[in-house]
């Protein structure tokens, strides 16, 4: 089992914006952020995190809780297992009072592993030439723990030798089962490249073959470790300079990557044998960086780097694109000794809304009117997708290089529609305001029941109750505490919003009872005399007045 005071441990170092950002994008909205939740469908981001309060609420689907709940729920894991996948994620040693785990047994074999690697580096000359003939230096070997595999009985027997449980192994990705039980070596013959986590925590490996394998680069497969489209190589080691210098280059390769570490250009990471996708976006948005697209400049190389402009752009993100001339890559420069060229490439890159604009209409042949209303079709389509300011600034670049008129585009702004979920009258965010001001400032709580009765609070009564009378972790509550629009008041204004509150019931009362046929005379006489020369007033000069719930019954 976990110590509870290690779980505790790992709570208190773990923030909810880290967590929730490995998975899903976030974008800042005030003091909290938003997101589309990953629960339930929705095009209207209605997801919620709060990271004063270390909890998430989506008020679509009323889901929420904190971390570990988040990691639960998305990962389909039970409670013990989300505090491992956390405890991985962010490179926290645990503490057990008894046997280990999956997650700490498959990281320890990672590790194992990785040394093993790197000694067999030392031993094996076909390797180091490979390396050396691409102009990678030993400081580059080292900072990257560049390794190599040999044969798969080799790779058995090292377990052996080290006693590292096989079926442990197997959950890191080292080794698979075959059809018979059988256990064998995923990578062999491989110059290997550690793959680890944001945190620094090792995940998995990228292999090369240098026998001429028809699989040039095989990666590790899918674990509870290891998920290529949420990692970025060499991220771990860029960063502190992506942070510090609001720039990320995204290349296509092992050895782009290390080459451009090795020139200078600290902030290049690159995908694991995968396009850039919408599950890359919440790594790639931290430290708000300039994305630049650094691929070959081949069409393959082009169409990823088209298909990845749409979706950096369309996400709101700043950068450009860099293709490299001549089939060549940026390794192969870099190796020629070729810096100041690359940097130059890189001050030069197309931003990547043009570059979408002027790669889409290539595609077509313009002086086909057909062609030509395909390409207005699909530029448009891809405008709609943008914020109307940016989309606006862009109609008449599209429109120019198109070679028709940029009213074709029709409005460039569209007036936004009002968020129901989130418009309030006036009255209902003031009640709202109420309740978590009492969730927030239990203190308070006897000074509204002295002057308020839950029935006030018409359709919020539930809701009254609840903050009274309900564990916290009640999805209604959440909501309250996490929406920015409700407000907390302090003890002054809590008291002249009681004022308000109270005039506005006391009106409303008024007119009921004036209208109301079945209260006595003498009765109905009293009550509005009553509220009239005493209660208003009162409230009038600011003196809280006490509701008497039996005076009106």
């Amino acid at each position: 089992m976990i110590d509870n005071a290690s779980i505790e441990s790992l709570k208190n170092s773990i923030d909810i914006v880290d967590v929730i950002g490995n998975y899903i994008e976030l974008k800042k909205a005030g003091a909290n952020y938003k997101a589309n939740c990953p629960f339930h469908g929705e095009k209207t981001p209605s997801f919620v995190v709060s990271p004063s309060k270390q909890i998430y609420h989506c008020f679509g689907c009323g889901a929420g809780g904190d971390s570990i709940k988040f990691v639960m729920e998305l990962e389909k894991l039970s409670y013990p297992e989300a505090i491992e996948k956390l405890a991985s994620m962010f490179n926290f040693s645990l503490r057990y009072t008894q046997g280990s785990s999956d997650y700490s047994d498959a990281k320890r074999v990672l590790e194992a592993v990785q040394t093993w690697y790197v000694k067999n580096l030392d031993q094996n000359h076909t390797a180091q030439k490979y390396l050396a003939d691409r102009g990678i230096s030993a400081a580059s070997i080292e900072k990257f723990g560049i390794g190599y595999v040999p044969s798969g009985m080799q790779v058995m027997q090292f377990l052996d030798r080290t006693m590292l449980p096989k079926p442990q192994a197997a959950e890191a990705g080292i080794i698979a089962q075959g059809e018979r039980g059988e256990y064998y070596a995923r990578l062999v013959e491989r110059i290997t490249f550690p793959i680890y986590s944001p945190s620094g925590s090792i995940v998995g490996f990228g292999g090369r073959t240098i026998t001429n394998h028809p699989a040039k680069y095989i990666n590790s497969p899918q674990t509870k470790l290891f998920n290529k489209s949420r990692l970025l190589y060499g991220y771990d080691v860029a960063k502190e300079s992506i942070y510090s210098k609001k720039q990320l280059i995204v290349c296509e390769g092992y050895l782009d990557v290390i080459m451009f570490h090795q020139a200078g250009f600290s902030t290049a990471v690159a995908t694991l044998g995968t396009a850039l996708t919408t599950e890359h976006l919440p790594l790639l948005r931290k430290g708000e960086p300039k994305v630049i697209l650094a691929y070959d400049g081949d069409n393959a190389g082009i169409a990823a780097a088209l298909k990845a402009s749409i979706m950096l752009s369309s996400a709101g993100f700043d950068g450009g694109v860099v293709l490299f001339p001549d089939g060549q890559d940026p390794a192969d420069l870099i190796a020629k000794g070729q810096s100041d060229a690359v940097a130059k490439l890189l001050r030069e890159s197309k931003p990547l809304i043009p570059f979408v604009i002027e790669k889409t209409i290539e595609s077509y042949d313009l002086s086909d009117p057909r062609a030509k209303e395909a390409a207005f079709g699909q530029v448009k389509q891809f405008l709609e997708g943008l914020s109307p300011i940016i989309k606006d600034a862009y109609i008449p670049l599209a429109a120019t290089q198109l070679g028709i008129s940029a009213a074709l585009f029709g409005k460039q702004t569209q007036p936004s529609r009002a968020k129901e979920s989130f418009s309030q009258q006036k009255d209902d965010i003031g009640q709202l305001s109420i309740l978590k001001t009492m969730l927030e400032k239990p203190d308070l709580i006897d000074s509204v029941l002295d002057v308020i009765d839950m029935e006030m609070f018409g359709s919020y009564e539930p809701l009254f109750n609840a903050v009274l009378n309900g564990p916290r972790e009640d999805s209604r509550l959440m909501r309250i505490l996490v929406d920015e629009t409700i407000q907390v008041m302090s003890e002054e204004e809590l008291e002249r919003f009681l004022c308000n509150f109270l005039m506005r019931h006391y009106d409303k009362e008024l007119k009921r009872i004036v209208a109301d046929q079945h209260i006595p005379f003498a009765k109905k006489s009293f009550l509005i005399r009553k509220i009239k020369t005493d209660i208003i007033p009162r409230l009038k000069r600011g003196e809280l007045v006490a509701y008497d719930k039996d005076l009106f019954a």
